[in-house]
């Protein structure tokens, strides 16, 4: 059965790194990002636009080139968590947290019992083929599967200690954006108001053992807070590079064309 080798490498003390994958419907961007040495793919279905195919597609390619899949579910419903699950994704992130009682009820549809509540529905792709009893697939699911929920408000922050002491959080993502925007500094990444918040984060992750964690777009602002403190680190979006890369490269060959 599959290792999740970022929950390994965050249990290590080590910093895991990822990147987002939204719209770009292609399963070789997980074999790029695996080569480049990335260790996680964040598959965005929130604001991404994948069909079920797709998904399970990107899923099986980061699996096949041993980058964990994890996936962000568009709302707080079992079938979303579930079939991403069963698709061989190892791990969920769980958006715009602000209830420690709805993120209970979502870990128990991440767990199989006696953990929580998530149906069976694993097949042998899902477990790489091998020839496993039921209590020895369910223990090593529930083991292998990082869960992930975003404090990205500031209703969140007001209830972050309880949010983040519910049993079965691995990790804990703040959403910059959204969280600049809900503390009225919009889009100032290194405001004070909102590093100071996030800061607020890191150490409650600290005193209830949990894994800190931000998506951002840049990736100076990437090593910074790594330095900081934050261990599973996402950085910029496939499509952004992409486009960021074809604009360098026009621009150039532009100038040259140009005689400039």
């Amino acid at each position: 059965m599959h290792i999740n080798l970022t929950k390994q490498i965050l249990k290590e003390g080590r910093v895991a790194l990822g990147c987002i994958q939204g719209h770009l419907r292609s399963a070789e961007i997980p074999r790029m990002f695996a080569s480049a040495g990335l260790d996680w793919i964040f598959i965005d279905t929130e604001h991404g636009s994948f069909t079920p195919e797709t998904l399970q597609d990107l899923i099986r390619s980061s699996v096949s080139e041993s980058i964990t899949p994890i996936v962000r579910v568009a709302d707080f419903q079992y079938s979303l968590v579930s079939r991403a699950l069963d698709m061989g994704a190892q791990g969920i992130i769980l958006p715009r947290v602000e209830s420690a009682t709805v993120l209970e009820e979502a870990i128990s549809w991440i767990k199989f019992p006696p953990e929580g509540q998530r149906g069976f529905g694993l097949t042998p792709p899902q477990i790489g083929y091998t020839k496993a009893s039921f209590e020895e697939i369910t223990t090593h699911t529930n083991e292998n599967t990082l869960v992930v929920f975003q404090i990205e408000s500031q209703a969140a922050l007001e209830q972050a200690d309880d949010l983040i002491s519910v049993p079965g959080v691995d990790a804990v993502m703040i959403g910059p954006a959204d969280l600049s925007i809900s503390l009225g500094v919009a889009g100032q990444m290194e405001h004070p108001k909102l590093v100071d918040a996030i800061l607020g984060v890191i150490e409650t992750c600290v005193k209830y053992d949990r894994f800190p964690s931000i998506q951002i777009r840049d990736p100076v602002l990437g090593k910074t807070w790594i330095q900081r403190g934050m261990k599973l680190v996402g950085c910029g979006q496939a499509q952004l590079i992409l486009w960021n890369a074809i604009q360098a490269m026009a621009n150039d060959l532009k100038k040259a064309r140009e005689g400039e």
